[in-house]
């Protein structure tokens, strides 16, 4: 509707709308946070996150009536039909801008539940979201450097007592735990440094997801794994206020998640470990080759679900 102003017109226009609809929402998840904080019951707990995960939800959508709003992006979104907005889902994706996150939620809201990530321990100290993030229980991660593992082999266990501890939360009401397996947005650099054996992705880190399913058990009906393509190239998020991202290709696919992968022991069982490393390789070579074919038909419009811009 806005798309015949100036780009940075519509990017203050689109910021201030985010900024005014994260603080009203906001202030309702404050308030039911602090409910839970006062009556620290189970009962409370089962009864306010399902209002919580709602107000959420209502952000998000509000958020995409922006994005309509000032944007003319094309969405192209295949896979995510038939996917059950009561269950309980491990969700994956590849990682290049903080623009997957809205990406994510636009196509992915109503659709299941609300999805949760795994967070930087830092991103707590965001004004206003990092509060609210803490107050839905997302899970806040310390990322320790491999000479911190090795100084202190004790951090690896607060990362999977962190994980346990919200995966427990996770199994009171029906909630898509998401995970970026790459673990930091992709750059040439990156890829370069790790000597990644992909074309378009970082090598994935194992762990979150392995002690996930250690943590929920069965819980968790399949795996969503979500395919990321911006085929005008990766905007940073400004570009994405201004309404500069032209397009937006989005695959996603169930995976069945083996049985096993529930029951085993990722930390102490090497070749359980082993198995888990090379069924996430299978997922990140098909992913990988995915993003070429993607890519290589750039121009094509698509045959799958388009989302209104």
């Amino acid at each position: 509707m806005l798309g015949f102003l100036p780009p940075v017109v519509r990017g203050v226009i689109a910021f201030l709308l985010l900024v005014v609809n994260t603080l009203f929402w906001c202030s309702l998840v404050f308030l039911l946070a602090l409910v839970k904080l006062v009556l620290p019951f189970a009962a409370v707990r089962k009864a306010i996150d399902p209002v919580l995960n709602g107000v959420a939800t209502a952000w998000i959508a509000c958020n995409s009536g922006w994005m309509r709003l000032t944007q003319r992006t094309k969405w192209d979104v295949q896979g995510i039909d038939g996917l059950a907005y009561r269950g309980w889902y491990l969700v994956n994706a590849n990682h290049q801008s903080w623009v997957d996150i809205f990406v994510l939620q636009h196509t992915m809201n109503r659709r299941i539940p609300l999805l949760k990530f795994f967070l930087k321990q830092q991103l707590i100290y965001v004004p206003v979201i990092g509060l609210a993030w803490w107050a839905l229980d997302f899970p806040f991660m310390a990322r320790h450097s491999k000479a911190d593992l090795r100084k202190n082999p004790a951090l690896r266990g607060q990362d999977r007592e962190t994980t346990r501890r919200a995966c427990e939360k996770f199994a009171l009401v029906p909630t898509s735990v998401m995970n970026f397996a790459e673990g930091t947005r992709f750059t040439a650099d990156k890829h370069k440094a790790q000597g990644s054996p992909y074309r378009h992705l970082l090598k994935p880190k194992s762990g979150a997801l392995a002690l996930a399913l250690e943590a929920m058990g069965a819980k968790f009906q399949s795996l969503i794994d979500v395919t990321i393509v911006y085929p005008d190239g990766v905007p940073s998020f400004w570009d994405f206020l201004c309404g500069r991202t032209t397009r937006v290709v989005v695959r996603a696919r169930e995976v069945p998640i083996p049985a096993e992968f529930a029951q085993g022991d990722y930390v102490a069982d090497s070749v359980f470990r082993g198995k888990f490393h090379r069924w996430l390789a299978g997922l990140w070579a098909f992913k990988d080759a995915e993003i070429d074919g993607l890519l290589a038909t750039r121009t094509a419009s698509g045959d799958g679900v388009h989302l209104k811009p």
